[in-house]
């Protein structure tokens, strides 16, 4: 489903079908609006990801001022290292609308922590988020996100849960 690219909305670039999967969960929670955010298909790999980023939402990002971009990727157990190379990619005009999540390690990490599918981390991160409580977020796996959920939190809530 596309979002009305005039209105607030977020956009959502994942690295790898798993990724896919628990965003797919995310947007099942019964308070998230599904007409202001679109997960696009998977693609590849990082910086596939990163390259499909700049080379295809920058430009648009410029006449489209209402829309926010989450870029989701495994870290690969180096995300200060990875974050950094993805920030370089990032013009500093859209650093405020542009968030960087994922993994510490692989979403199958996650999974073999939580003992969960993708998509019930999916619904337990919307949960987390339309609670504004971070059970799921604190997990291992997820916690080194914390700075970027609270820019994220605070920049899409307000359009994207219902209440």
């Amino acid at each position: 489903m596309s979002c009305n690219i005039f209105t607030p909305h977020l956009l959502v670039l994942v690295e790898d079908d798993a990724n896919r999967q628990i965003l797919n969960g995310f947007t099942n929670h019964h308070a998230l609006n599904t007409r202001v955010i679109q997960i696009l298909p998977p693609s590849g790999g990082w910086t596939k990801v990163v390259d499909g980023f700049r080379d295809n939402q920058v430009s648009d990002m410029a006449r489209y001022t209402e829309r926010r971009i989450l870029l989701v990727v495994d870290f690969d157990n180096e995300p200060e290292q990875r974050i950094e190379e993805i920030r370089r990619d990032i013009p500093d005009h859209l650093k405020t609308r542009v968030f960087v999540l994922g993994t510490r390690s692989t979403p199958e990490n996650l999974r073999n922590e939580t003992g969960a599918s993708f998509e019930q981390i999916g619904r337990n991160l919307a949960e987390d988020c339309a609670d504004n409580t971070r059970t799921t977020w604190s997990l291992d796996d997820l916690a080194h996100n914390a700075t970027a959920w609270d820019r994220l939190f605070l920049s899409v809530r307000p359009f994207l849960f219902a209440y």
